[in-house]
């Protein structure tokens, strides 16, 4: 098989199957593992699919965004595995901001019985975080109803009234060359804003956020250390050769 008629196979059987796994191509196309690896490698950067854990994944539409329900509900053992890992980097005595977002949702259960004071432009954490006792500031500003985030220029305008010691990011893509990304511009620069009033910047994504790449661009990979639950081993060296990466094994 040709290397055009091969990687237009690979392309297909992702598109039919949203997810196929590394071992599938090399039984359907008849071609060794490493040459389906620089195939994946190559249409990745063609931005034709994304490389996943095992295998190869389609691509989301850039503008694409679940709403809050949607996304409450996947992927939760590996965002709780990934929330744990974070609020063990937050210590007593730190100032945090705290993204909207269902992974960063996670952390609060394990800040709880620590000294610390939190901001957040998250409508849902509030509630949390009075209920565990966390001293916290809301920032203003217009609420997105789909996704529960304080957003726009009085966001923005309140969050610079402050400095912190951790900012902990949700992102809908996290791209070797895109960096982060999210599909609403407003919402990206309050993330943006975060990141740089911060000392230190953690990402938080599960694995399925990975080589995607949505609308608005957040910030460049070496803004922030990645937070995730799993990545395979050629796309974690690609990673950790532009950023810090922290993985926590969701098995």
């Amino acid at each position: 098989m040709l290397t055009p008629e091969r990687q237009q196979k690979i392309i297909d059987l992702v598109l039919q199957n949203e997810i196929v796994k590394l071992q599938e191509l090399v039984d359907i196309t008849g071609a060794s593992e490493s040459t389906i690896r620089r195939d994946l490698s190559q249409l990745e950067e063609e931005n034709k699919l994304k490389r996943v854990h095992g295998g190869a994944a389609k691509l989301h539409q850039k503008g694409e965004e679940p709403s809050i329900l949607e996304k409450s509900s996947k992927n939760l053992d590996a965002k709780m595995k990934i929330a744990r890992a974070a609020a063990q980097l937050v210590k007593d005595g730190d100032c945090i901001f705290l993204d909207a977002g269902t992974t960063t949702y996670q952390m609060i259960p394990f800040l709880e019985g620590k000294r610390i004071t939190v901001v957040t432009n998250g409508f849902a954490h509030i509630q949390a975080l009075m209920d565990k006792g966390i001293p916290t500031y809301i920032v203003g500003g217009f609420m997105k109803n789909k996704t529960g985030a304080i957003i726009g220029r009085k966001a923005t305008e309140s969050l610079e009234a402050y400095n912190f010691d951790k900012a902990f990011i949700g992102a809908n893509g996290v791209h070797l060359n895109s960096g982060y990304t999210t599909p609403d511009p407003e919402e990206a620069a309050v993330k943006s804003l975060a990141m740089k009033l911060s000392q230190e910047a953690y990402v938080l994504a599960d694995e399925t956020k990975i080589n995607e790449v949505t609308f608005a661009k957040v910030g460049s990979l070496h803004e922030a250390t990645i937070i995730t639950n799993t990545v395979d081993a050629e796309l974690l060296h690609e990673f950790e050769a532009r950023t810090s990466m922290m993985v926590v094994e969701s098995k």
